[in-house]
């Protein structure tokens, strides 16, 4: 039998109940909500797909609505802890910058006890991470491109 990519994946693991050690915050049918391990503020959580996908750079357009529920659920767990989404960094990793090759929201709060460091790790608009806002309009934009392609031409080889 062969070791498939979520075998060998602790993200995975995680989001399938099967590490015993993590603390599950909040869980649903699509994802799973914990803390960081090395957190960047006072409240630091990861929103972990339950399925495996390997990285945000790895979504289409069709992954939108997968990516808005992502987001809300982050935004849930935030309020759930008392934080305020108008003080938080939320977004992703960008790859080569991915410490976990799955699929993972980082919802950060209050911006204002971020080390210098974290600062810098987190900044918007870096080449290492990007806002949720970013990754939305993104798959937006993936999407409507899709949708001005006539949909026979999507089956055509180039020659």
């Amino acid at each position: 039998m062969s070791t498939s990519v979520c075998d060998k994946c602790i993200f995975c693991k995680i989001a399938n109940l099967q590490d015993h050690e993590t603390r599950i915050l909040y869980q649903d049918d699509e994802f799973v909500a914990i803390n960081d391990i090395r957190p960047a503020a006072d409240q630091h959580y990861l929103i972990i797909t339950k399925q495996h996908i390997r990285d945000p750079k790895h979504l289409k357009g069709s992954d939108l609505d997968l990516l808005e529920r992502l987001v809300a659920t982050g935004e849930k767990v935030l309020k759930d802890a008392g934080g305020n989404i108008e003080e938080a960094r939320i977004g992703f990793h960008w790859p080569p910058f991915t410490s976990v090759k799955h699929l993972h929201l980082h919802v950060i709060f209050p911006m204002t006890s971020m080390t210098f460091l974290s600062r810098l790790i987190f900044r918007e608009g870096s080449y290492w991470f990007v806002t949720a806002d970013w990754m939305i309009n993104r798959l937006r934009r993936m999407r409507s491109e899709m949708a001005d392609i006539p949909a026979n031409s999507l089956h055509h080889e180039k020659t």
